[in-house]
């Protein structure tokens, strides 16, 4: 597997090793040895998985402490665009977002660790999304940011009439009022 940073310290994208043939493809896509090697202080506990249709936006979401959830996301059908935003105040890139595309074709994942909210809006026709964390859903510490807070000035890459959001996701604070401790 292929590691590559990104401009955001501790969020990076890991490419796995994709064998082709006439007859399909085979890859690992997670490895817990290799895992371990490279990310010790990580120990994932749960895997998740959703399926969603063109346009629908899910985030952006983080769980505050002690509950925070490191993220290993990745895309077995379909194609999305994934943004995680720096939530870490002491961080010298707070507030800054990355994005990447991930999809079935490229078979990238995304590493986002504890103190990032995150959140995708799918591109394709429809989008199975799947990601492992490393602390159980805690409902009385769930929070999140608004997706089109102009803060953040993240761009989704649909027009806003296409973008699908559920009530909770359309109530959310904008980035300073979500991230008060």
């Amino acid at each position: 597997m292929k590691i590559t940073e990104t401009k955001i310290k501790d969020l990076v994208i890991i490419e796995p090793k994709v064998f082709e043939d006439d007859r399909g493809y085979f890859m690992e896509s997670f490895k817990q040895g290799w895992f371990e090697e490279n990310f010790p202080h990580i120990k994932f506990i749960q895997e998740n998985e959703s399926k969603s249709n063109y346009g629908v936006l899910r985030g952006l979401h983080f769980q505050k402490p002690p509950f925070e959830q490191t993220k290993l996301v990745r895309v077995i059908q379909g194609e999305v665009l994934d943004v995680a935003v720096d939530l870490r105040k002491n961080s010298p890139t707070y507030g800054q977002h990355e994005s990447i595309i991930l999809s079935s074709d490229n078979k990238k994942q995304f590493l986002v660790p504890r103190g990032f909210a995150h959140g995708f809006i799918v591109l394709s026709e429809s989008a199975i999304f799947s990601y492992k964390v490393d602390n159980p859903y805690a409902p009385d510490h769930d929070s999140g940011i608004l997706w089109n807070d102009s803060n953040l000035n993240i761009d989704w890459l649909l027009q806003q009439d296409d973008i699908k959001l559920s009530k909770k996701d359309m109530l959310l604070n904008n980035f300073y009022n979500s991230n008060e401790e």
